[in-house]
């Protein structure tokens, strides 16, 4: 039995890096899993480990930029689990440049998977939660939900080289502060977490693996270079990247029961770093 056993948690780019260990996280504690990823691969593989372990979930394949997603994915936990009780807006990505080089397209295409998206989906959610708050409030039954949105130390501080980035998660903390108190009558715990540097495809050495991913036809470059690497490293006080494991860990904070006079908060999963 796990501390958040039955419940039912989105969890949005849970193929790989941070959102997988995140759906890993809440699936051992019990959780059931609607597994979100564009890579229909990555999606099921994450969704086949949570049954290797005994666990529940479902995979929903598509990009949460798309218009048609968020209601989809909201209605594919209630017609599977007949619940909502867990969103964890995690899929994003990096698309830098210096603001005079930057296009249109890459400020607008930040804004959209992080904040645009995240707004979607608990837009389809709120008709879910409210109806779901009312009938357990009739009941006599108090039932604590939790939303959980992904912020970075880039949008706390700002970062040289994304200011499309960090305005993008900037938002997400204003998001985050307005829902919870949009959200607090229904009993929904609404914080974010703004990471630090942890170890992605992100944010890997490029003599590990000069990469690139695409998305929505583009190519875009990922990684840092290795003297990049080696200077964020010697600046975190505890001396390492964090592990998706760990960021997991952070996230999980706030999903489980300990949190739930815990509302319209942004934390700091970094090891001590700020830029």
């Amino acid at each position: 039995m796990g501390s958040i056993d039955g419940r039912v948690a989105l969890v949005t780019g849970a193929g790989q890096g941070i959102g997988r260990a995140i759906a890993l996280k809440l699936a051992a504690e019990g959780a059931r899993v609607v597994v979100n990823d564009i890579d229909a691969d990555a999606a099921h593989d994450t969704l086949e480990t949570i049954g290797k372990a005994g666990a529940s979930g479902v995979a929903v394949v598509g990009s949460v930029t798309d218009e048609e997603f968020a209601p989809r994915f909201v209605r594919t936990a209630v017609d599977r689990f007949g619940a909502l009780d867990i969103i964890v807006n995690n899929a994003g990505y990096t698309w830098d440049g210096v603001i005079q080089r930057m296009t249109d397209e890459q400020w607008e295409a930040m804004l959209a998977v992080h904040v645009t998206a995240p707004f979607r989906i608990l837009r389809a959610a709120q008709p879910v939660i409210s109806g779901l708050h009312r009938a357990e409030r009739e009941a006599g039954v108090t039932r604590t939900r939790k939303v959980v949105n992904i912020s970075s130390i880039s949008g706390l501080d700002g970062n040289p080289g994304q200011v499309n980035y960090s305005s993008a998660k900037a938002a997400v903390v204003g998001l985050t502060k307005t829902l919870s108190k949009e959200w607090g009558r229904y009993q929904v715990t609404v914080n974010a977490v703004a990471f630090g540097f942890i170890q992605t495809r992100l944010t890997q050495a490029r003599s590990v693996d000069d990469g690139h991913i695409t998305v929505a036809g583009h190519e875009v470059r990922v990684g840092m270079p290795d003297e990049r690497v080696s200077e964020l490293e010697a600046a975190i006080p505890l001396g390492r990247a964090g592990t998706p494991e760990e960021a997991a860990g952070a996230v999980y904070l706030f999903c489980a029961p300990e949190s739930d006079y815990i509302s319209g908060e942004t934390v700091v999963c970094g090891g001590g770093y700020h830029f």
